[in-house]
């Protein structure tokens, strides 16, 4: 069984792919962190992310850089979301994410483009999205859990730019599968989200 979710930045992807994973008993893939390891990477090299060049040869980045906790940092977002606009970059690590996707036994994948791109085939597809506004709040609180100082309105304009740029982007753009369903978590707790998430999961495998 593979199960897609996606969704825009700090919707709560992640949060809902890894309890369906665990709850299901899957292996689970934040594929962002792929894109996030190529930006990471480019901008560690002095490359620039917005040359295809300079971000198709960060695509060559080792497997223990995915453990460092730099990745997960707003700059680092950034940069991701950047290298993702570039196809010769999506084409890099389309092999990566389809190997996990159709691994014996199945496995959760959280991206932008899993249900669209990457496993078109998944059983259940899942869109999970929220405001901008409580995105940005929900980012702001944990930014302040790591104790990095960034402006609330700040966070709210990254995030509204890299929205556009997902979304317009030519290849592969963000956007909910015809068949996904779709979860908005504007005004959800933790629990609940999962909780829907689980109940869409459970509705989908019954169809």
């Amino acid at each position: 069984m593979i199960i897609a979710v996606d969704g825009p930045t700090a919707s709560g992807k992640g949060t809902i792919a890894k309890a369906l994973a665990a709850h299901f008993g899957l292996p689970h893939l934040d594929t962002g962190l792929l894109y996030r390891a190529v930006g990471y990477q480019c901008g560690e090299s002095g490359g620039n992310p917005d040359d295809p060049a300079d971000a198709l040869a960060a695509c060559g980045f080792p497997d223990s850089l995915l453990d460092n906790r730099e990745l997960r940092s707003e700059a680092t977002g950034g940069f991701a979301s950047r290298v993702s606009t570039h196809p010769e970059v999506r084409k890099a690590l389309y092999e990566r994410q389809r190997a996990f996707a159709t691994q014996p036994g199945g496995a959760v994948l959280d991206g932008r483009d899993i249900g669209t791109v990457i496993a078109p085939e998944a059983e259940v597809k899942l869109f999970v999205t929220a405001s901008v506004q409580e995105r940005a709040r929900r980012r702001w609180l944990e930014m302040q859990d790591r104790e990095i100082e960034l402006p609330l309105s700040a966070i709210e304009r990254n995030i509204i730019e890299r929205d556009a740029r997902d979304i317009n982007r030519k290849d592969a753009p963000l956007r909910a599968a015809r068949d996904a369903l779709v979860i908005d978590t504007t005004s959800m707790g933790r629990d609940q989200a999962i909780a829907a998430a689980i109940e869409a999961v459970d509705t989908a495998l019954e169809r």
